[in-house]
């Protein structure tokens, strides 16, 4: 954590956008340092609070880019090839991609604001092809009110930011928790059928 501020402190805007880029590019980087840590930064008075959200948004939207690029290219022929492996069927595929793309903005946008899921929605956007353009704005839309929470936890908390480190921990294990009954519970109802 002490180089990845000292790397924000030492570039301002340019090391929150580029830290969270990283972030959103499914490198396991967390918003929740980064961000907090820039209000900190605008409340020693070295930032502005609008430039520190609008870097940590096009930030995470440029990241989000290329791990949507990644799904694009790679991914859908490696799952196409491989899913079934992996105990994704075509089948399933398909389904999953075609609910996706029927409700894939409002999942981008919504889980742009959810620890964990928020860093690799990007991937299967992607693979299933969503349109790029709506990709990118809802991406934006969802990752604003991220940058200005997290942004503006770290200014109120000051030098203290980092106390919100527990808070976002325990979020992410209940995340991760949903997620895990999730697949158990799909993987047990296709063992049934």
């Amino acid at each position: 954590m002490v180089k990845v501020t000292a790397f924000i402190a030492s570039l301002g805007y340019w090391g929150i956008a580029v830290g969270m880029a990283i972030e959103s590019a499914n490198i396991p980087l967390p918003s929740e340092i980064i961000l907090p840590f820039g209000g900190y930064l605008v409340s020693r008075g070295d930032l502005n609070f609008w430039g520190v959200v609008l870097a940590g948004t096009v930030g995470g939207t440029a990241g989000s880019v290329l791990s949507y690029a990644l799904g694009w290219w790679g991914g859908r022929p490696f799952l196409l090839r491989y899913g079934r492996y992996l105990g994704v069927s075509e089948k399933n595929f398909r389904l999953a991609e075609s609910w996706f793309l029927r409700y894939g903005e409002i999942t981008v946008f919504v889980t742009r604001l959810m620890p964990v899921v928020r860093t690799f929605i990007s991937l299967p956007a992607g693979i299933s092809g969503m349109n790029f353009f709506r990709f990118v704005i809802y991406t934006f839309l969802g990752s604003l009110p991220w940058s200005i929470l997290l942004t503006y936890l770290g200014v109120k908390l000051g030098e203290h930011w980092t106390d919100l480190k527990p808070w976002f921990h325990r979020a992410d294990v209940v995340v991760v928790v949903l997620i895990l009954a999730t697949v158990i519970w799909w993987w047990w109802k296709r063992r049934r059928h």
